[in-house]
């Protein structure tokens, strides 16, 4: 094949491609089309190290300018596609310019989750999801302390949270549901970080549900406050909203591919069109370990589809079915998850929450289903192994700190 293989987003997953085509000997034209203006970035340290000002942009560069000159790879970057035609192949963009190709990969990612409540077109509401937000943001940061207020106590708004805070500014944080990371821990894991939070001078308030933004009295346009439905006020110099994320599928919908949580993909990456693939955030796709559809918001999934996705672009055979993982870094804890906890009936802990370094397993009978590690590397690593081979644990042995993961295994 020496046909154009486009790629519709610029993130991890396209550089990613990009580099996996070319290994798979592809010599035909490559084409990466971006909304922003840079090349592609991490995004994980836009909320903690790029945040606080320690990591510079170019250390976020997944892949340095001269790879995709060396790859012979052409950027379009601050471009939006504008249209998909399937039955023609042909992507319409905002310049101008149409590309016929004869392979598509679709890594749009996803986009923040918004609030419509009353004031939220107030100036001085941030939502966090590229550089150019961070930099806006630290731009309100730069003077004297502020009261900074975060709605959403996830990984974004804890990892903000703590970033803030560490930078001097007072932080309240506004969490619908009744824990911290409602979404992805267990109550004893999100105990812990709150404790943590709490014990370095952030205000969590849990079942707080947001009602309206208002505004400063002597500047109308500019956030002064967030309300919520129990008649409190927090009074905000800003306020950085993080409720979650939604999959980047508008153009896939569009154009009439299968979408259901995302663009829908097979274990081969490949959507409903057969000329089109998809990797990343934006997809939703079949997990051969946990026997259900699933959408992640994970790098290592990205990299991992993405590979999968060229090669099969390329006319060879390989399919997606890793177990995933995870992780979020505030202060100097690290949150490491391995698998997916949907369905554990028992937890069990290995080691105590209170000394820093402990692990949380989640059983479905005596099967290992998922972890979360806090600050224990170990138990990661052996993890991600176990996990996929479907072992499973002697409880008792499990709970024993003493007792590598590995060696706690069912007789």
């Amino acid at each position: 094949m020496t046909g154009l293989f486009a790629i519709v987003g610029a993130g991890q997953a396209a550089a990613t491609a990009v580099e996996s085509l070319r290994r798979e000997a592809y010599s035909g034209r490559i084409v990466v089309i971006g909304n922003e203006e840079h090349l592609p970035y991490q995004r994980p340290p836009l909320s903690k190290k790029y945040f606080s000002g320690e990591m510079p942009f170019e250390r976020l560069l997944i892949k340095p300018a001269s790879f995709y000159e060396q790859a012979h790879a052409e950027l379009r970057l601050g471009v939006n596609v504008e249209s998909l035609d399937l039955e023609r192949r042909e992507l319409m963009l905002s310049d101008g310019v149409r590309l016929i190709y004869e392979r598509l990969l679709l890594a749009t990612g996803s986009v923040p989750r918004r609030l419509t409540l009353p004031g939220h077109d107030l100036k001085g509401l941030h939502y966090l999801r590229t550089a150019r937000d961070v930099e806006r943001i630290r731009g309100e940061l730069t003077s004297a302390p502020k009261k900074v207020v975060v709605v959403g106590a996830g990984y974004i708004g804890l990892e903000v949270a703590a970033t803030c805070r560490q930078l001097g500014h007072s932080v309240e944080v506004l969490e619908m549901a009744d824990r911290v990371m409602n979404r992805v821990v267990a109550p004893e894991v999100a105990a812990f970080f709150l404790a943590q939070h709490r014990s370095r001078g952030v205000h969590i308030h849990t079942d707080t549900l947001v009602a309206a933004f208002d505004s400063q009295t002597h500047n109308p346009g500019l956030v002064g406050a967030v309300l919520t439905t129990d008649g409190r006020r927090f009074p905000a110099d800003l306020v950085i909203i993080g409720v979650g994320v939604v999959p980047n599928a508008t153009l896939a919908q569009a154009a009439g591919l299968q979408v259901e949580n995302g663009i829908s993909v097979d274990e081969y990456c490949r959507t409903s069109d057969p000329h089109v693939w998809a990797a990343g955030d934006c997809t939703s796709h079949p997990s051969g370990r946990y026997q259900c559809r699933v959408r992640l918001e994970s790098v290592d999934s990205a990299f991992e589809q993405a590979r999968v996705a060229a090669t099969n672009m390329c006319g060879r055979s390989a399919d997606h079915n890793k177990v995933p993982w995870f992780w979020s870094d505030q202060y100097e804890l690290k949150l490491l998850i391995v698998g997916l906890s949907s369905g554990y009936e028992r937890i069990v802990l290995r080691g105590a929450p209170h000394t820093g370094s402990f692990s949380c397993c989640y059983l479905k009978g005596q099967e290992l289903l998922a972890i979360d590690c806090v600050n224990n590397q170990k138990d990661f690593v052996a993890a991600k192994k176990l996990i996929a081979a479907r072992a499973h644990f002697d409880a008792q042995k499990l709970g024993d700190v003493r007792v590598a993961l590995k060696d706690a295994l069912a007789v």
